[in-house]
């Protein structure tokens, strides 16, 4: 079946209980990953837990076909419906999960993440036309829809916004749905304790003096130049700004690199993949960005992002310095980088 624009989110929040399988894709990375963990968590609320959740690839899948079935029948050791992940699918499933949905095993829900597809091609057509899936397209935010989205997010962080500054934002906020959640967590989070946020705010956090500050660190770290991120980081610290935000840029700067890193793995040129990234990388760091694309892994890039991740939780919740915290995780990033 065809999940209408309009209904998708709904649809995804709360899909029908006889869903075997769903198709969400589209050139909204950010979204797609977004409406996807909606589907699977409406199965299972926690989506690192091993006994109910089974997290494959395409590559895995056209090694081993018939992981797709087995994993779909497994009986959950917990009890309760499980759920398959398919992450970076491409028409190349097609013939598999044509398969599938002829003859689908077990009662698990089965969620395919993929790119833009051509219409009535491969597997979009295939879950379009099946009254046991769906299909469910992702497109860029139009400018009335990020309003949306912006006062959405504000508002379950306990926050209003001004109309000038509401308008300052969506034009600064690009056409990935996950890079628009991250400015406005960085938005809400500077804004705490705050019943509203106000233009200045919104230039403070999203204005490009900001931006550019956070951005140095993030390039030198994800280069290995300890010498420049020294540099970056006493900057910061001399212009107060806080560790959540670079913290948050930096998770930024690494997801945009392991969004490139899967468009390449995929075999599209790594120019392409770059100037796909919204919002666009400045001129300026076209070059450093690529030979950092080139640079790291996907394996050191998830070990990046989890560093960042720990390093936001100490920050938050113990005694150590949050600005000694996330310099020495940054400086660990770095020596990630170059050791490679």
């Amino acid at each position: 079946m065809i999940v209408k624009t309009q209904e998708a989110d709904r649809f995804a929040a709360n899909p029908p209980k006889d869903l075997r399988a769903a198709l969400v894709f589209g050139p909204d990375a950010g979204l797609v990953q977004e409406r996807a963990e909606k589907l699977l968590k409406s199965v299972v609320a926690d989506l690192t837990d091993p006994f109910n959740v089974a997290d494959v690839s395409e590559s895995v899948l056209l090694s081993d076909p018939a992981r797709l079935q087995d994993e779909a029948a497994a009986i959950s050791m917990m009890g309760g419906r499980r759920v398959v992940r398919v992450r970076g699918a491409g028409n190349n499933l097609a013939d598999l999960f044509e398969a599938f949905l002829d003859d689908p095993k077990g009662d698990a829900l089965v969620v395919v993440e993929a790119g833009d597809l051509a219409k009535g091609t491969g597997l979009r057509k295939l879950f379009e036309s099946d009254g046991k899936a769906a299909a469910i397209a992702c497109y860029a935010d139009t400018a009335r829809s990020l309003e949306d989205v912006v006062r959405d997010t504000l508002r379950a962080a306990g926050l209003s916004i001004a109309p000038d500054a509401l308008a300052d934002a969506v034009s600064r906020l690009g056409s990935d749905r996950g890079v628009t959640r991250r400015e406005l967590e960085k938005l809400a989070l500077y804004a705490q304790g705050q019943k509203s946020v106000a233009l200045a705010d919104v230039q403070a956090v999203m204005g490009d003096e900001a931006e550019a500050r956070t951005e140095e660190a993030s390039d030198a770290a994800g280069s290995g130049d300890f010498a420049r991120l020294d540099l970056a980081l006493e900057r910061l610290w001399v212009a107060d700004t806080s560790v959540a935000q670079i913290l948050r840029g930096a998770m930024g700067h690494f997801q945009r690199l392991a969004t490139v890193r899967e468009h390449v793995n995929r075999g599209e040129p790594m120019e392409t993949a770059i100037r796909k990234l919204r919002p666009p990388i400045h001129f300026l760091r076209e070059q450093s960005f690529k030979a950092q694309a080139n640079r790291w892994s996907d394996d050191r890039l998830a070990d990046a992002l989890d560093m960042l991740l720990e390093a936001e939780a100490l920050s938050r919740t113990t005694a150590v310095p949050a600005e000694a915290v996330c310099g020495r995780t940054l400086m660990n990033i770095a020596a990630l980088a170059k050791a490679r």
